[in-house]
């Protein structure tokens, strides 16, 4: 009866996780701590010190593209691979560093290619170990 209060939200699903990035793109994200950021992963690096994965990764920022080197958890149970959609989790925005290297962060998640008006984008997989505790901002 009353439906008409609740605006339907528009679900976009796209073909490829290249169209889904361009679409994340014209957003513009902006870097926020404890952000997720759509970002497509461009190439497999090497093993981290302690067992983590690297990637070169691009983010969909409101200032255009940009590309960093990141890398999941070292407890991460399962790792992105070249072509995905993922979610970088901006920890810390270092105000001593240049661009791009300011932004630290991990690759916590992969992206479904499917964007809910309203919500943001749907996990397909989490990299991030349940162990992890969130951080708590004041």
């Amino acid at each position: 009866m009353f439906d008409w209060f609740w605006k339907k939200k528009e679900v976009l699903r796209f073909p490829d996780n290249s169209s889904a990035f361009a679409h994340a793109c014209s957003i513009g994200y902006v870097p926020l701590m404890n952000a997720l950021i759509p970002a497509l992963v461009e190439e497999e690096g090497a093993r981290g010190r302690e067992g983590e994965h690297t990637y070169l990764i691009s983010l969909a920022l409101a200032d255009g593209v940009q590309k960093l080197w990141s890398a999941t958890l070292k407890e991460s149970q399962s790792y992105p691979k070249e072509g995905d959609l993922v979610g970088f989790r901006v920890y810390i925005i270092a105000d001593d560093l240049p661009d791009p290297v300011n932004l630290i962060g991990f690759i916590g998640c992969r992206l479904d290619r499917v964007f809910v008006e309203g919500k943001g984008w749907i996990i397909a997989e989490n990299y991030t170990p349940r162990n992890i505790k969130q951080a708590i901002r004041l």
